[in-house]
């Protein structure tokens, strides 16, 4: 006899690996400008270093995972390519002078203690390379900020900060608005250049990989609040807070993450509301000039309550009194 499901019998081509090898080519354009544009600023030496510390991020990631399946005698993951995309993520959330080992420490706390403790793909309850770029942030907090390496010619500690920081201690960018969009400024590895993030962004969306509500009403809810708590009517200071940050590439490629995001149409709208008004808080009154990685991380923990209230009712339900319809 067959074994038959209940029904709706559907099959999608797409699998786990396919989605994950599609993330990865979309991130190439940033990761490349990144190793390019260190190479330009610091010259061929830390071009070098920005490579390596991407290979020795994504190469823990997925010895990490490939030890911890080996020791709790679990059926091995690594082919699908999720913790490539871990590693890659979290490197390109780095500056190119960040020690290799903390870098490694954090692959390991990704795929450890953010994923696979919890379960593995699909059971944890953050974005793990958020989770552990959140980790060393903490630990960490003087190598996660120094975006340009000491003894560099022509480098002070006055040009030392990211256009985002400089906007938020002085009202001005220290960048043009052309040269944040193009990416010819420090930041972390894979955050500066918007039109490379925006190439790969829209690779996913053709390949329909990646739904564009949540990007869009985060950005959308994002750029009516930062001007609303700044009081400001000048389109070039919202134009460089969109293009100052990881603002893009935290809503194109970690807000999107299957797993930490929600499933629902409604839920998705209130998620990406949720996201743009905490980075526009923590930008705006927080310490630090960012707030993306801690606006995600915090939302990702309301999912489940996002998803509880916005299930759409099954066929033939009705409704109860109480709701009023």
């Amino acid at each position: 006899m067959y074994n038959v499901s209940s029904s709706p019998h559907v099959k999608a081509k797409m699998t786990t690996q396919s989605i994950m090898r599609d993330v990865i080519i979309a991130l190439m354009p940033a990761a490349i400008f990144g190793v390019y544009n260190y190479t330009n600023l610091f010259g061929i030496d830390y071009g070098l270093r920005t490579v390596l510390l991407i290979a020795y991020t994504i190469a823990t990631c997925v010895i990490s995972e490939y030890l911890f399946n080996k020791i709790t005698k679990r059926k091995q993951t690594i082919s699908d390519l999720s913790a490539v995309v871990t590693g890659l993520i979290l490197a390109m959330n780095l500056p190119c002078t960040f020690p290799y080992w903390q870098a490694m420490l954090g692959g390991v706390f990704a795929i450890i203690i953010v994923k696979q403790l919890f379960g593995g793909l699909g059971q944890n309850f953050m974005n793990p390379a958020l989770g552990a770029r959140c980790f060393l942030m903490l630990s960490f907090a003087g190598s996660m900020t120094a975006f340009y390496p000491t003894g560099i010619k022509g480098v002070d500690a006055a040009t030392s900060a990211t256009p985002l920081t400089a906007l938020k201690n002085a009202g001005e960018s220290s960048a043009s608005l052309l040269d944040m969009f193009v990416g010819n400024h420090s930041g972390t590895i894979g955050e500066t250049s918007i039109i490379a993030l925006l190439i790969g962004a829209l690779y996913l969306v053709i390949k329909r990989i990646i739904d564009i509500r949540i990007p869009l009403t985060y950005i959308g809810v994002f750029a009516v609040c930062i001007m609303l708590f700044n009081s400001q009517t000048d389109p070039v200071f919202l134009a460089q807070h969109l293009c100052g940050g990881g603002l893009i590439f935290g809503a194109f490629f970690m807000a999107t993450d299957y797993t930490t995001s929600p499933i629902t149409k409604r839920g998705r709208y209130i998620f990406g509301i949720c996201l743009g008004i905490l980075t526009a808080i923590f930008r705006t009154f927080g310490a630090n000039a960012e707030g993306v990685s801690y606006a995600i991380i915090f939302c990702n923990l309301l999912v489940p309550l996002i998803e509880k209230y916005t299930i759409p009712r099954a066929f033939g339900i009705k409704r109860s009194k109480k709701e009023g319809r």
